[in-house]
């Protein structure tokens, strides 16, 4: 008889250790599905963190194209303007200069020389 109780005992002992393993992978098995989650949400925040830097990363860019386009714009107006300028001088110079000499053949023979002078300072001013 006491081998038998001895039997039963070792049953119990083994079927309780047993019930405390079970007990003990479910806590674990609950742990590392918590720990995973955790590890998952973690990494989803790292990507939308990622994702959002990188978006300020475009439109920082973006933002800055646009700028130094418009500044290259802003150049090239200007030295269209200044070649235009340039080019509107020497036109008036060159006018002037035909003008002056067409007036000159025209009244060289009818105007004395103060006349004649004095209308193509005028002339000049007026261009």
């Amino acid at each position: 008889m006491a081998a038998m109780q001895e039997r039963q005992k070792k049953i119990a002992e083994g079927l309780d250790a047993a019930s405390r393993a079970d007990k003990a992978l479910e806590v674990a098995q609950n742990d590392a599905a918590k720990k995973l989650r955790e590890a998952k949400e973690q990494a989803a925040d790292m990507l939308e963190q990622a994702n959002r830097r990188a978006a300020a990363i475009v439109d920082e860019a973006k933002a800055e194209a646009e700028a130094e386009a418009k500044r290259i714009v802003a150049a090239a107006q200007s030295d269209v303007d200044k070649e235009r300028n340039l080019a509107r001088e020497e036109l008036r110079a060159k006018v002037a200069e035909l003008t002056m000499a067409g007036a000159e053949k025209i009244l060289q023979a009818e105007v004395d020389q103060a006349k004649h002078s004095e209308l193509l300072d005028k002339l000049a001013a007026e261009l």
